[in-house]
């Protein structure tokens, strides 16, 4: 930097900083200001000739009273002529006002972008380095259209100082964090790609920080400095402090740069080559080493930098995860900091150790910390530390230490700080679930959480210990033996009346034989807790009542006086008071046999994911779970004490209809070894003279109709013939139901096919409507479907005009290969697809940036990604592609994307047996009309599947 001549002191302004310093109120250091605010104005109106150095003394007073917190509304146009003066002072004076106070939208962008070229142009480094940091500072999307050309031209020119080179690549930076669209990739990505080998650290430094952005954004461009990046790191880490003396800093050869160019390699999975791979293998067992030599100084400083380079090659270790050698090394490293005075070290230690703990190689040296991870969860003062041990503790749980986790998580649940209280519950009952060998140690667990933090045990977790119960005979007896003692306590939470209610409603008779827990003790024990409780509790009492009227004829007469009492019959509540009619008129009207039918015992629950789980990912994110829990079971609702059963009409039929996800590769066998390779679509038959059978070996459906007015001839008997389906035209879906699950699937003259589906993780409900557009009923009309199970038979008349209406379950198992079929001509037998596609089981996933970019480096095998660039088909509208993508399944992230005009998407399939994690990038071009889509998932053929199905909507 020039060296600043004496005549540049600007008095004047040290006098007026002065002058404000010595204000002995606001009232005074407004009015010096109002003053000198004044004295400014009319020197800029009135001596038209004044020179550089009364300019930038004015420019500076100007800027300084901004600092203050005042509005300036003139000057600005000072500052811009100050950029076109020779000297550096004034050009510095000039550019600085214009970073701080010019707004983006300014009239005098393009004057001020004029001046930047010139000084770019000119050549001279000191310029140069002054009209870079002003861009990077405005960083505006006038200046990006001005400049992203031109910048990285001079970032890669060889002729360029070493000093401009530096401000070049972060100016290029900043330009592709505010405009990522406007910065296009070209010759020169190559070129700086080898600035990693520059000589000068500043430069590499630099352009490592632009590389790692880049390469987030179009990792195959730079993909190159891998090998780079390796070369560089180890040259730094096996150098002495003494080498790199211009960048050690206390005893540390490089951090920052070592930092920036592990965080390089985290872009992408483990080097292929062999020699790149053992050489950064080398570096960071060096790294590891390091950490373990005595420090060289005793300054904080040092050991600051020390473990920013360790912390970051210990992620790099976790993100390969494919070093079994390094990853238990770094697990013991991570360990000593568990210890550590420093709280901000055993925060990291933690929370880098719960990462650890998923990984199959190091799991079992993450367990060997228990003991010290359960004393800082007792000890640690720190709030955030105690909530990374918790997470910790959860991630590390498995068969052989579950009961000695979740007793300690209990323990400490009744200290806990209320902010995590919900968190905790959540993991214990997630833990005492996924590691009950016995459950009735699962049911003593939930009801100790009840009892503990009643308050925070959502309903998800009591609806959990319902359905277990009620799906395991051999702890049903133990669970109302359980919560019949736990009722007698004087205060009970509210939580706990409900779980009593429902497992005595259900299963008291199994302790009536007790003359402790006879019938009426039960029912009395219930009613004492009904004058405290809510509304939705006393729903579910009542409920219970009734059951017992089922279970305990005894008791009958007690508790028809109970329903019959006024405050029960005239209750405010309407939902209180018309159960309370309805049970009173049941149990009066109602023999024994059809109470014992209509209250018979709860069927079990299907084995589903468990809402707890769900929860808890909503509430962390599916990045910060252990792997092992995110299994393929979702529970069942219950509310007001009877479980959620789907009910249907009279007039729907229903059928469980196997859908088999359709993939270009070869079948996949399910556990049994048994091979599906099911191809479901809709077809009808509108021939006068053919009535269809309800099922075939062939997985298709069917929809057959004879038309005939009343008076023709009666209807042949038996089953009809069925069209051999290899001779039936098939008529796709149209494209829109991929994004819709509602519309008209098939229409013509006589028949419209009309469908409603909805679909939630492996399970799909589908309604089928058939409508008969015609005036002359539909005789003989069958629907069958081709598949496991058979369709139920259809209403086998349509009136003219009417509609029938059919509904098909549908369970998503596995993926299999599409089947090809030939298709002849038949007249008018059509055969329609149904439209279950691939993203039909698509679960929106919400993620932040960090864990998407995380998993997205994860699913880095190119296996993994497919990409495609299309033509649009559409108009180019952001609310429409944003409603398809959504439509498609995918949460929509926003803020994710560097480039805002990019979509970003993230969600898993769910199947019977396994989830697929996916993740989706759609970069619009609006100038050239074109898209580009990227796919990654944990299974090549679905991102191809996945891939094929959204490219066709745009």
């Amino acid at each position: 930097m020039p060296a600043v001549s004496k005549g540049d002191g600007m008095r004047g302004l040290a006098v007026f900083i002065s002058d404000i310093r010595n204000c002995k109120s606001k009232e005074a250091e407004i009015k010096r200001i109002n003053k000198e605010l004044a004295n400014i104005r009319s020197k800029f109106k009135g001596d038209k000739a004044l020179d550089g150095y009364s300019k930038k003394k004015y420019v500076c007073k100007l800027l300084f009273i901004f600092l203050l917190g005042h509005d300036i509304d003139f000057g600005h146009m000072e500052a811009v002529n100050l950029l076109s003066s020779n000297k550096y002072t004034e050009k510095q004076i000039g550019y600085l006002f214009i970073s701080v106070l010019v707004n983006s939208n300014s009239d005098l962008i393009s004057l001020i972008n004029n001046a930047i070229k010139n000084d770019l142009s000119s050549r001279n480094p000191t310029f140069m380095n002054l009209a870079l940091h002003c861009i990077a500072n405005v960083g505006s999307r006038e200046m990006a259209e001005a400049f992203a050309a031109e910048v990285p031209c001079i970032l890669v020119a060889g002729d360029t100082m070493d000093s401009v080179k530096q401000s070049a690549a972060l100016c290029l930076l900043r330009l592709n964090r505010t405009s990522p669209d406007l910065v296009a990739m070209g010759e020169w990505t190559t070129r700086v790609v080898h600035l990693l080998n520059d000589q000068h650290l500043g430069v590499v430094t630099a352009a490592t920080s632009l590389i790692t952005t880049l390469a987030q954004k179009s990792p195959e461009d730079f993909k190159t400095s891998v090998s780079l990046a390796v070369a560089r790191l180890s040259r730094i880490v096996s150098s002495a402090s003494t080498d790199l003396q211009d960048y050690t800093y206390y005893f540390v050869a490089a951090p920052w740069l070592s930092v920036k160019l592990l965080r390089l390699l985290q872009c992408y999975p483990p080097p292929e080559d062999g020699a790149i791979r053992g050489r950064l293998t080398e570096c960071l067992e060096t790294i590891l080493n390091k950490a373990q030599e005595p420090p060289k100084s005793k300054k904080v400083q040092h050991s600051n930098a020390k473990n920013a380079v360790l912390f970051e090659a210990i992620s790099l270790i976790i993100h390969h995860d494919s070093e079994p050698t390094l990853l238990v090394r770094a697990c013991n490293q991570l360990g000593q900091f568990l210890q550590h005075r420093e709280t901000n070290l055993r925060y990291l230690a933690l929370e880098s150790m719960c990462t650890l703990a998923s990984s199959e190689f190091s799991h079992e040296a993450v367990k060997t910390h228990i003991e010290t991870v359960i004393n800082a969860l007792k000890s640690e003062r720190d709030v955030s530390v105690r909530q990374r041990a918790v997470d910790l503790l959860y991630a590390m749980c498995d068969r052989s230490n579950a009961k000695q986790i979740v007793a300690e998580m209990l323990s400490y649940l009744e200290t806990a700080d209320y902010s995590i209280r919900e968190e905790i519950v959540l993991k214990v009952a997630i833990l005492a679930e996924k590691y009950a060998v016995d459950y009735t140690w699962y049911v003593d667990t939930i009801l100790n959480l009840i009892r503990f933090a009643g308050d925070y045990v959502s309903d998800e977790v009591w609806y959990r210990v319902i359905q277990i119960v009620i799906n395991r005979d051999e702890v049903q007896g133990y669970a109302a033996k359980t919560v019949f003692e736990a009722l007698q306590a004087p205060a009970c939470h509210e939580n706990l009346v409900k779980v009593g209610g429902y497992i005595l409603g259900e299963f008291g008779n199994l302790i009536a034989g007790d003359s402790r827990s006879s019938p009426l003790i039960q029912f009395d024990l219930l009613h004492s807790k009904f004058h405290l409780c809510s509304v939705p509790t006393r729903a579910l009492l009542l409920s219970a009542y009734i059951k017992f009227i089922n279970l305990f004829p005894e008791v009958k007469g007690t508790i028809q006086e109970v329903l019959r009492s006024d405050s029960q019959l005239r209750n405010a509540d309407v939902e209180l008071q018309q159960r309370a009619v309805e049970y009173l008129r049941l149990s009066c009207i109602a023999s024994t046999d059809i109470l014992a039918t209509v209250l018979e015992e709860m069927p079990p629950f299907p084995e589903r994911e468990s809402s707890i789980l769900a929860k808890l990912k909503r509430k962390k994110g599916p990045g910060n779970l252990h792997p092992d829990l995110d299994e393929n079971r979702k529970e069942r609702s219950v509310n007001g004490g009877t479980a959620d059963h789907s009910s249907t009409t009279s007039n729907a039929k229903v059928l469980l209809l196997l859908c088999v996800v359709y993939l270009l590769e070869p079948p996949i066998p399910l556990l049994s070894g048994v091979y599906i390779s099911y191809f479901s679509v809709l077809v009808f038959s509108a021939l006068f003279s053919v009535t269809l059978l309800s099922s075939l070996s062939s997985p298709l459906l069917f929809v057959g109709d004879l038309l005939a007015p009343a008076s023709t001839a009666p209807p042949p008997t038996g089953h009809p013939k069925i069209p051999d389906m290899r001779c039936l035209p098939l008529a796709p879906f149209p494209s829109r139901f991929v994004c819709k699950n509602n519309g008209v699937l098939y229409e013509n003259q006589l028949l419209q096919i009309g469908l409603k589906s909805e679909f939630r993780q492996n399970l799909g409900r589908m309604y089928v409507f058939f409508g008969n557009k015609t005036s002359t009923q539909f005789m003989n009309f069958a629907a069958s479907v081709v598949c496991q199970d058979t369709l139920q038979p259809a209403d086998p008349t349509v009136d003219g005009g009417a509609q029938l209406q059919q509904i098909l379950n549908i369970e998503c198992r596995c993926f299999t290969p599409v089947s090809t079929h030939r298709y002849g001509g038949t007249l008018q037998n059509i055969a329609v697809k149904l439209p279950i596609t691939l993203n039909k089981f698509f679960q929106p996933t919400e993620m932040t940036s960090q864990n998407f970019f995380q998993r997205w480096k994860q699913l880095g095998a190119p296996q993994q990604e497919v990409q495609t660039i299309f033509k649009a088909r559409h108009s180019m509208d952001t609310e429409v592609t944003k409603a398809k993508i959504m439509g498609f399944g995918a949460a929509l992230l926003d803020g994710v994307d560097p480039n805002p005009s990019n979509f970003v998407g993230a969600g898993v399939i769910h199947t019977k047996t396994t989830q697929v994690g996916c993740l989706l990038r759609l970069e619009p071009n609006t100038q050239a009309q074109m898209y580009r889509l990227t796919l990654r998932t944990s299974r090549d053929t679905v991102s191809q599947r996945l891939c094929d199905l959204l490219s066709e909507q745009f």
